[in-house]
């Protein structure tokens, strides 16, 4: 969270440690028909810069196994995954999500989106010991083994993200 000041001085902000505020963002994270991210706080709408993806996954125990939740604990329906020149993985997949893409409605609606998160760097270990890699020109390609099916691994540039999946990463309230 960045206040006045760390906005101003381009600052990185501080992390959420209050577990009362960290579960209130997680239930109001939602995306606009625009592809900005923010919360909303009564009235306020709060938008999100995002330093990578509007979502990031972690591959976690549960009792059939293992899952991927994002960090407001939805699970993430993965379909394939992408690698990025900096060794980054982004997992493919479909996620609830709160939206209000239809200006006209009065509240927000839940929806199954296709979406795309950053695989959190604790788990880049886990990840490569179920993929097969192969070296591409800046990243790697190959495919990896996510409950029971072999889905796709490809190589992606970073600065193509934003637009392939639609988000803004530094949203305003006019943009």
């Amino acid at each position: 969270m960045r206040d006045e000041f760390a906005q101003q001085n381009q600052l990185p902000g501080q992390v959420i440690t209050h577990t009362a505020l960290n579960e209130f963002i997680s239930r109001n994270y939602a995306c606009d028909s625009l592809g900005r991210y923010f919360f909303q706080n009564g009235p306020q709408r709060v938008f999100v810069t995002l330093d990578a993806m509007p979502w990031v996954v972690r591959i976690t125990p549960s009792e059939n196994g293992l899952e991927m939740l994002t960090q407001c604990k939805n699970p993430i329906q993965a379909s394939g995954a992408l690698s990025d020149e900096g060794g980054n993985i982004y997992i493919l997949g479909k996620v609830k999500q709160l939206t209000d893409r239809d200006k006209n409605a009065a509240q927000f609606s839940t929806e199954d989106c296709q979406t795309v998160a950053l695989l959190h760097d604790h788990d880049l270990d886990h990840f490569s010991e179920l993929a097969k890699l192969r070296e591409e020109a800046c990243s790697f390609g190959g495919s990896w083994t996510w409950q029971g099916k072999q889905l796709p691994l490809d190589p992606i540039h970073s600065e193509e993200l934003a637009t392939r999946f639609q988000f803004i990463a530094k949203p305003t309230d006019r943009s």
